[in-house]
């Protein structure tokens, strides 16, 4: 669910697409080849996830078929089609993370949360989700909190300092 009481869900919560700002964003690229991933990217970066309507823009501008745009956007792993949290908690799973614990931090993350690995809140404050390997094998087991490597093993602990951080930035 959305978390307000009309109990829409997540993957229903439609976001305005200012089809204008798209075509923007994609007029650097215009008469290029080989730019797809690129204009993606863009896309991806102004809207936080990839809007079904910014990809039909896409389709248009580079004059593909959508299904090409939407193959090419779902073959790689770190574009995303539903809005994501504002804070993104990765576990990393590798080898070395794993033996050290991070199966105990991931399952009281998604029990601190109320969420599993691949979900967001329902307020949209966190995604949470697993890699496979951060490449930080000798500090492990690690967390990646919004980009940045945390050692910190205890979930509350890296909730709290979430939490605190956005309200530093509220002031």
């Amino acid at each position: 669910m959305c978390g307000c009481a009309c109990n829409t869900k997540k993957e229903d919560v439609k976001v305005q697409v200012d089809t204008g700002r798209v075509c923007e964003l994609l007029k650097k690229y215009k008469g290029r080849r080989g730019v797809l991933v690129h204009a993606l990217q863009d896309v991806q970066k102004e809207f936080g996830f990839l809007p079904g309507e910014a990809i039909g823009v896409i389709a248009d501008e580079f004059d593909l078929s959508l299904a090409h745009v939407y193959g090419v956007a779902s073959f790689y792993a770190h574009f995303y089609f539903t809005p994501r949290g504002k804070n993104i908690i990765k576990v990393c799973t590798g080898t070395a993370c794993h033996v050290r614990g991070s199966k105990i931090i991931l399952e009281g993350l998604e029990e601190e949360l109320g969420i599993k690995a691949g979900e967001t809140t329902d307020d949209f404050e966190f995604t949470l989700e697993t890699v496979s390997c951060v490449g930080c094998c000798a500090l492990a087991p690690v967390v990646v909190v919004n980009e940045e490597v945390s050692r910190e093993k205890n979930p509350k602990k890296i909730i709290a300092i979430l939490k605190n951080k956005k309200e530093e930035n509220d002031e």
